[in-house]
C-alpha cells in the first residue's frame, strides 16, 4: 500500500529535509523478530537504531533482554541513561574510556568488552593500571564465524576475530582465566555471511543460487563448530550467555543449543538491504523526506541534499532509495548529491516545487547520523519526536 498520502498528512506542517519513524511498523517488525526468536531472548544492536528514546520503547516489548552497543563510549553513556546489560560487540582501544570503566564498579557491572587476542588484554591492562581497587571487568570473546572452503582460498564473511577453532578459543579463556581483574562472560559469533547478505538479490537468480548454496554450507559448519567452541571455553569457565545471528539468520541461529541469545538491530527499521532475503519480510519504518527545489525538465526533479550513502563495497546497494512516489530513479552520471539530487521517471512529471520525495536508507541506523531527530508517526499524526544520537550531540563514530 502506498504510505505516501499518511506520511505527506502527517508531516503536513514541518518542512523537509526530516527523517520520521513509523511506530507501527516499528511495532510490527519488533513482533515479527520476536516470532522468529522462537522464545530466545534477542539483545539489541544500537548501531542499528541511535536514537536512545527508541531504544527505551524498543526495550519495554517484551522478548528484547540487553544492548550491543559498537563502542565503549556509547556504552557508558547508555548505562548513565539506565540502560542494563550492554555488551561493546567490538574490540575498543580507547583509554580514557577504558579507564572510567574500571573506575566505577557499577558501569563495570552491567558492560561487557569484547577481545579475540592477548594482545587486547594487555592493552586493558595498561590502560587500567593506576586504578585500584579494580573491579572485575566483564569480557566477551569475539569468534570468526566467516566460511572457509576450498582449502582456504575461499572466504565468505566479515573479517573480524582471529580466533576460531575451539582449541584457539580455550587458550584464550584459559589467559584471561588466570589474570587477575577480568571474568570471562560470554562469547559471540556473528555470521555475517547468513545475518547480513540476502539470499535473493533482484535481476540476478545465479548470484542468488551460488548465495543460498554458501549459506547453507556455512550454517552446516558453522552450528558443528560454534558447538565445539562454546563446549571447550565451558569446561574452563561459566558462559553467562552465547551471542549468535543477526536479523537476517535468526530462525536458523536460534536452532543451535550453543546459542542462548541473538542479536537484532536492522530489522526493526527495516532498511533498503533487507528487502533480499526470503525467510521474512519486513515493513519500511525509518524513511526521510527531501523537498523538490527544481524542475529542471518535465521528467526530471531535483530534491534538496541526498547524498547519504551507506558504508560496505561500494555501489548502488549503497544508495538511498527514492522510494514515494514509485517510479523515480537517480541520473546515472549524478547519483545522490553533496547538496542537491536530481531524479528521473514519470512520477516526477506530477511533483512540483515543495512536494516530498520519501528516501528510505540503504542501511539503518546511519540515517540518524544525519538527522537531529526522528519523528514519530502514529496513524495519521506525528504524536512526539525523539532525538538521535545526532540530536544529543553524541557522535560515536
Amino acid at each position: 500500500m502506498d504510505a505516501r498520502p499518511r506520511y505527506d498528512r502527517a508531516t503536513a506542517t514541518l518542512d523537509p529535509p526530516f527523517a520520521v519513524l513509523d511506530l507501527d511498523a516499528l511495532r510490527a517488525n519488533a513482533a515479527d523478530l520476536v516470532r522468529r526468536a522462537g522464545g530466545k531472548p534477542i539483545r539489541v544492536a544500537t548501531k542499528s537504531i541511535r536514537c536512545r528514546p527508541v531504544l527505551e520503547r524498543i526495550m519495554a516489548m517484551d522478548g528484547f533482554r540487553g544492548l550491543m552497543a559498537f563502542t565503549l563510549p556509547e556504552a557508558l553513556w547508555l548505562a548513565r541513561c539506565g540502560f542494563a546489560d550492554i555488551l561493546v560487540a567490538y574490540p575498543t582501544a580507547d583509554r580514557a574510556a577504558l579507564a572510567t570503566l574500571a573506575g566505577d564498579p557499577r558501569l563495570a557491572r552491567e558492560i561487557t568488552v569484547t577481545v579475540d587476542s592477548a594482545e587486547h588484554l594487555d592493552y586493558v591492562d595498561d590502560a587500567v593500571a593506576a586504578i585500584h581497587p579494580r573491579p572485575e571487568i566483564r569480557i566477551c570473546l569475539d569468534i570468526d564465524a566467516g566460511y572457509v572452503a576450498l582449502g582456504g582460498k575461499f572466504r565468505a564473511g566479515a573479517l573480524r576475530s582471529s580466533i576460531r577453532e575451539p582449541e584457539e578459543a580455550a587458550d584464550l579463556a584459559a589467559e584471561i582465566a588466570k589474570r587477575p581483574g577480568f571474568r570471562l562472560s560470554g562469547l559471540m559469533a556473528y555470521e555475517a555471511q547468513i545475518a547480513g547478505v540476502g539470499d535473493d538479490p533482484p535481476g540476478n537468480p545465479a548470484m542468488a543460487r551460488a548465495i543460498r548454496v554458501m549459506q547453507r554450507r556455512s550454517a552446516r559448519e558453522l552450528i558443528l563448530r560454534r558447538g565445539r567452541v562454546v563446549n571447550a571455553v565451558s569446561r574452563l569457565c561459566d558462559l553467562d550467555f552465547v551471542n549468535g545471528g543477526g536479523t537476517g539468520s535468526i530462525e536458523r541461529t536460534v536452532r543451535e543449543k550453543a546459542v542462548t541469545e541473538v542479536a537484532a538491530g536492522s530489522g526493526f527499521f527495516h532498511p533498503r538491504l533487507f528487502d533480499f532475503y526470503r525467510a521474512f519480510t519486513g515493513r519500511p519504518a525509518a524513511l526521510f523526506a527531501l523537498p523538490v527545489v527544481r524542475r529542471p525538465a518535465p521528467d526530471t526533479i531535483t530534491v534538496l541534499g541526498g547524498g547519504y550513502l551507506a558504508s560496505g563495497p561500494p555501489g548502488p546497494s549503497r544508495l538511498p532509495q527514492p522510494y514515494l512516489p514509485p517510479g523515480l530513479r537517480y541520473a546515472p552520471d549524478e547519483g545522490a548529491g553533496e547538496v542537491q539530487t536530481p531524479l528521473l521517471g514519470e512520477a516526477a512529471e506530477d511533483l512540483r516545487v515543495g512536494d516530498r520525495v520519501w528516501f528510505r536508507h540503504a542501511k539503518a541506523g546511519e540515517l540518524c547520523e544525519r538527522f537531529a531527530e526522528l519523528h514519530l508517526i502514529d496513524g495519521d499524526e506525528v504524536v512526539g519526536t525523539a532525538p538521535t544520537y545526532r540530536g544529543e550531540g553524541k557522535t560515536f563514530l
